[in-house]
């Protein structure tokens, strides 16, 4: 969950929003989210389709699917990660996170001792 708190001289706000994994239903309603800001049309030339075919393969239809290929073509096109973000957001568990910063952290660490030495900082 993500937060910010915006202050004044008389008040304080806390807003929290929710986590990607706790904002979309699916991988598919996280990427109709982003093609819709951008606009259908747009995103449906981007990736080389109707919009009517790509809103059909965006919406719950279990017949028609939104292909991985598809999915690379929209990332390359829009630079839009957060589908990729959703991902590790709900799939790569927490404890693996914490590992992973606490090991960014330790390399971190060696390299500013390694630049002390070296004398680069």
């Amino acid at each position: 969950m993500k937060s910010s708190v915006i202050t004044s001289p008389h008040q304080l706000t806390l807003e929290l929003e929710p986590g990607l994994a706790e904002r979309y239903r699916s991988l598919r309603d996280c990427i109709a989210t982003g093609v819709y800001q951008r606009g259908l049309k747009r995103v449906a030339i981007d990736l080389d389709m109707a919009p009517s075919n790509l809103s059909v393969q965006l919406s719950e239809d279990p017949s028609r699917h939104f292909s991985v290929d598809s999915l690379e073509r929209y990332l390359e096109a829009t630079g839009d990660m957060t589908p990729l973000e959703y991902l590790i957001s709900r799939f790569y568990a927490p404890d693996k996170r914490d590992a992973a910063m606490q090991e960014v952290k330790r390399l971190h660490q060696q390299l500013q001792q390694a630049m002390q030495q070296a004398g680069i900082v």
